[in-house]
């Protein structure tokens, strides 16, 4: 039987979220005051051999990601809580179980590459969650746990593409979401060209106890390549639509049946979506594929974001497809070619295929857009867009099929 294994969530339900007291009660703000006794280079150094891979879906090692930032009189510390994909909330549970666990993480972060200053950037969707973050700041601030390390909230306007790191970067400026090219990288050249750190909320709340527990305790949870555990948020035709978790080599089928309680109404699994709306869709035949970022990315899917879409059998692929199409249509910053003409163009073929007066040579066109986009667009957000349509064709080409003339 599958059990939750709760480090990110450790104090959600136990602690009051908006009592700073609480939180130091619980045993909060010591592994910051533990690093400020270490070397730098040995916080990064543990961080590295925990190998905590980025929760916000590129999977980089974070310690190793922290270690490229050079010396600079100036850097800042970033945490992405922008969480645009539909069906994702376990950033905003996080947030609204345990504020201070996600900014005693960026002080630590602070500490290790040498910042004063953090900011968080938050989705525009969430006025209520600045508002809390504000007051957790503020009390963290009264007692003085956070030291000289200062955070200040961000709010973003709505754009899908401000997930991206630089697309958030140019957000916080004051400047239009588009993605920058790179190199430079954030940790060369960030925000207001200095170097800057940029991680997901999910993995600033697991460094509190890496550092208290050590490196080789959270190596030993999960799947060896992506250690520790995986927030997860359910939606669809599931029984439980319920945030979890769980160590990352729980298995697709073990969230989905034993966490998730099944399909609702007694109906038959007919495919899941993992990683929010660029993942791919895993047919019933996968489904005892651990969830670790490798193990998703040798299916032809991604661990992403942790949204986890189920779908049953009375849903129809290409309808869901062709809405997701309309949704990065809608979402590219078009900034670049690939992107902006590939999912404008992918739309219009996906609605011509959904309305039945599509050919053949309808499915060959859009795979080679796919193929284009997937190597030539700026930013994830083009290079992801084609997913749902590659991964539907490779599993359940029958649906398409039916609907051509």
């Amino acid at each position: 039987m599958a059990e939750e294994v709760r480090i990110v969530l450790r104090n959600a339900d136990k602690i009051d979220p908006n009592n700073v007291d609480d939180y130091i009660n619980a045993g909060g703000y010591q592994a910051l005051e533990k690093v400020r006794g270490m070397d730098p280079k040995a916080v990064i150094e543990e961080v590295k051999k925990a190998n905590v891979r980025g929760r916000g879906g590129a999977g980089f090692n974070a310690g190793l990601k922290w270690s490229f930032v050079p010396p600079a009189d100036v850097k800042y510390v970033v945490c992405n809580l922008d969480e645009g994909e539909p069906g994702t909330y376990k950033d905003r549970t996080i947030v609204q179980k345990d504020p201070q666990t996600v900014l005693e993480g960026m002080a630590i972060c602070g500490h290790a590459i040498g910042s004063k200053q953090g900011y968080i950037y938050c989705r525009g969707e969430y006025p209520y969650v600045v508002e809390q973050l504000n007051q957790a700041i503020d009390q963290a601030k009264a007692k003085g746990v956070l030291g000289d390390f200062d955070i200040e909230v961000r709010m973003g306007a709505g754009a899908y593409v401000c997930g991206e790191e630089t697309a958030l970067i140019e957000s916080i400026e004051g400047h239009r979401g588009e993605p920058r090219f790179k190199p430079p990288f954030p940790g060369v050249e960030g925000l207001w060209a200095k170097p800057t750190v940029v991680n997901n909320v999910e993995t600033f709340a697991n460094l509190p106890e890496i550092i208290n527990k050590g490196a080789d305790w959270f190596a030993s949870i999960g799947a060896p390549n992506y250690p520790g555990t995986k927030v997860l948020t359910l939606t669809g035709d599931v029984v439980n639509r319920v945030p979890i978790e769980v160590p990352t080599n729980t298995t697709i089928r073990e969230v989905i049946y034993e966490f998730g309680g099944g399909i609702r109404n007694g109906r038959k699994f007919k495919a899941v979506q993992i990683g929010g709306t660029s993942g791919g869709f895993i047919p019933e035949s996968l489904l005892d594929t651990p969830i670790d970022f490798d193990s998703m990315s040798s299916i032809g899917a991604t661990l992403g974001t942790g949204a986890v879409f189920i779908m049953d059998d009375t849903r129809d692929i290409v309808d869901i497809v062709t809405r997701i199409s309309k949704f990065f249509e809608h979402e590219s910053c078009g900034k670049c070619n690939p992107c902006r003409e590939g999912t404008f163009r992918c739309y219009e073929i996906m609605k011509k295929i959904n309305r039945g007066a599509a050919s053949a040579k309808d499915i060959d066109n859009i795979v080679l857009l796919a193929r284009v986009m997937q190597k030539a667009a700026l930013c994830g957000l083009g290079q992801a867009a084609p997913g749902p349509i590659m991964t539907t064709l490779q599993h359940f080409r029958h649906e398409y099929e039916r609907k051509l003339v």
